[in-house]
């Protein structure tokens, strides 16, 4: 966990609120501008934004601040992630949004270089401190799927993850706590060697040692595990990521630096039918202000991504119609 991070619960005394504008193109790229010469950490590279003003709403800043930077105005901005950093001189608040639509062109209208970079190789250095963490947060894709080899049966849950793969889903999680340890051996090794063909990452669900094992991306850890605990497992294992249900967890998830966690049920679900699901406007609420990047899940296919988007979701995670 990077010990400058300060929890988005912290309070400090002095605090000033600033936007941050990861301005995305279609083909994954987002735009970093270096900060020019008489500012404060010159050379260094950035997101565009800067300070909300007095009264000002968020989403007024980060317009205002890209036309006087850019010259460009919004169009569709979502709401993304929101860290606290201490730095010399001052702690900041960054709400960072991504710039999905803007009118007009770019116009370095301060002298700032302008640099197009992808999130799985940033070619610029070096980067403001507090940006670091939101890089690594980029690489993660939009879609989070999920297993039910248990329900559907291995031959057709591989059939159904080799197509899921040539659709684009890049993130994985082996969940089939029914199933023989034996058979979820073999089972997690198939699809982790189906996933590396095509460059995706495998999470294990709740199983540390046989994540470890058998050389997974990662672990995924229930609420109940995520609440046991006391600390974050060692680099070694990868991607930390947990499922949340509530604020409590939401706020474990965030102390212990877990990379990214699940938020549901949004929706009804066929798996917990039970369960009450939180709607769309309960989850932005639980979100708004969140330290990481979350998925939205529970009963959520492809076409709900953008409105999980809009509400401040990184992304969804299904189970059901992740090869359509």
């Amino acid at each position: 966990m990077n010990n400058l991070f300060i929890p988005s619960t912290a309070e400090p005394t002095s605090i000033v609120e600033v936007v941050a504008a990861v301005i995305m193109q279609s083909d994954g790229q987002f735009l970093l501008t270096r900060r020019p010469e008489g500012k404060i950490y010159s050379g260094y590279w950035e997101f565009p934004g800067g300070k909300v003003e007095k009264d000002e709403s968020l989403l007024h800043a980060l317009d205002r601040e890209l036309w006087e930077e850019l010259g460009i105005k919004v169009r569709v901005a979502y709401p993304w992630i929101t860290r606290i950093f201490p730095y010399s001189h001052a702690t900041v608040r960054l709400h960072f949004f991504r710039v999905m639509r803007w009118e007009g062109s770019l116009i370095p209208r301060e002298e700032q270089e302008l640099f197009w970079q992808f999130p799985h190789r940033v070619e610029v250095s070096p980067i403001l401190p507090a940006n670091g963490p939101i890089l690594q947060s980029l690489l993660l894709p939009p879609i989070y799927a999920i297993t039910r080899a248990n329900e559907i049966g291995i031959e057709s849950a591989l059939e159904q993850i080799k197509q899921a793969m040539k659709n684009g889903v890049r993130l994985l999680q082996v969940r089939e706590k029914q199933m023989a340890p034996d058979k979820l051996w073999k089972f997690s090794q198939q699809v982790l060697a189906l996933a590396h063909i095509h460059q995706a990452k495998v999470m294990i669900n709740g199983d540390l040692e046989l994540a470890y094992k058998i050389g997974a991306d990662g672990v995924h850890f229930t609420s109940s595990q995520l609440m046991a605990m006391s600390s974050r497992p060692n680099a070694e294992y990868g991607l930390c990521s947990a499922s949340c249900h509530n604020a409590e967890e939401l706020f474990a998830a965030e102390q212990l630096g877990l990379d990214f966690v699940v938020l549901g049920p949004v929706q009804p679900t066929h798996s917990h039918s039970e369960v009450s699901s939180l709607g769309w406007k309960k989850f932005s609420m639980l979100i708004c202000g969140c330290s990481m990047p979350v998925y939205a899940l529970g009963g959520l296919r492809f076409e709900d991504l953008p409105i999980a988007q809009e509400m401040g979701a990184h992304g969804i995670s299904m189970m059901r119609g992740i090869a359509n």
